[in-house]
């Protein structure tokens, strides 16, 4: 699959954090459908949780005809792209509620169509008239009793990726943004982005509305969306998900304290004190306070981006850490 980018679309594309999508993949690894990896435990932990909402909300079960497929057709109206940058879960689960039963049903139809036969009460619930809020409903439970609680740590994994491509595309181009997205994915002379996913070879053109790039926590490979009912977009792997959190230096943590030892480990890529404190597991006012005697001593430095700090290691800092 090639994807054909113009100016217009270079312009246009952005860098977001979805999270009712990375609820659709949650709820992958939750059901089995998709292989947990690193998130083995997380699933081990809710599972439990998981089984009884899926007993409360039988969509969950029959969402494995239409959705998790990869690569393959998979129904969009349970967790469309979103349209702007910052879109609360609330927000999204509301454009969810919105969708006609008609579209909802053709996406149904359409994924069925190429896939074994289902149970007929699978059938019936897909392409019964509450199939919308049923879906909507059930990803509601799923974030409200199991995601919601580990948002802020996932959160702020998303954040410090998306900030990294944005600097890489600001300073180095689309090249350099993509290079390390996914071994399937590469940037091509002529502008276009070439991804190695299906049979065949597919040229699909933006017409200057750009493409939205989504980071999940929960993915190994790279989905994309490009139907003319959604906004383009392409998902893929979040960096550091399979990272084990850095252990600083015994000697240091002794001499600066464990969270600051921990902290400055962190800051090998800048972060916010709202990403730290999610990392790490403290309260903001904590962190702050361990933020700023660090700065104090000049092992880190803060640039303002829009409203909020970024913290990284000075040099100084960089040689303590480095031993």
């Amino acid at each position: 699959m090639q994807i054909e980018v113009v100016p217009q679309d270079l312009m246009a594309s952005r860098f977001a954090i979805s999270p009712l999508i990375e609820t659709m993949h949650a709820h992958w690894v939750l059901a089995g459908h998709y292989a947990a990896g690193v998130h083995g435990p997380w699933a081990a932990r809710w599972r439990e949780t998981y089984g009884r909402l899926a007993r409360e909300h039988p969509v969950l079960r029959a969402a494995a005809a239409v959705s998790g497929y990869l690569p393959g057709p998979n129904v969009d109206f349970i967790a469309p792209p979103p349209t702007a940058v910052h879109v609360p879960f609330e927000a999204e689960l509301a454009a969810v509620r919105r969708t006609p039963p008609a579209q909802a049903h053709a996406e149904i139809e359409r994924v069925l169509t190429g896939r074994p036969p289902v149970a007929r009460w699978v059938r019936e619930l897909l392409l019964g008239p509450e199939v919308v809020a049923r879906f909507a409903g059930a990803y509601e439970a799923l974030w409200m009793e199991i995601l919601s609680h580990d948002w802020p740590r996932l959160h702020a994994i998303l954040q410090r990726d998306v900030a990294y491509r944005a600097g890489r595309l600001a300073a180095y181009g689309w090249q350099a943004a993509l290079e390390d997205l996914s071994p399937r994915v590469r940037w091509r002379d002529g502008g276009r982005i070439e991804i190695e996913m299906g049979a065949g070879n597919p040229v699909n053109r933006l017409g200057g509305k750009g493409l939205l790039f989504l980071p999940s926590a929960f993915m190994g490979g790279v989905a994309t969306y490009l139907e003319a009912d959604w906004p383009y977009a392409m998902v893929y792997p979040a960096r550091g998900i399979a990272a084990r959190p850095p252990v600083p230096d015994r000697n240091l943590a002794a001499l600066i304290g464990r969270s600051r030892a921990r902290i400055l480990a962190e800051l090998a890529e800048p972060a916010t004190t709202t990403q730290l404190a999610a990392l790490l597991g403290q309260s903001l006012g904590t962190t702050g306070g361990h933020l700023a005697a660090l700065r104090g001593t000049g092992l880190i430095a803060g640039t303002r981006t829009g409203r909020s700090v970024r913290y990284a290691r000075t040099p100084l800092g960089d040689a303590l850490i480095n031993g």
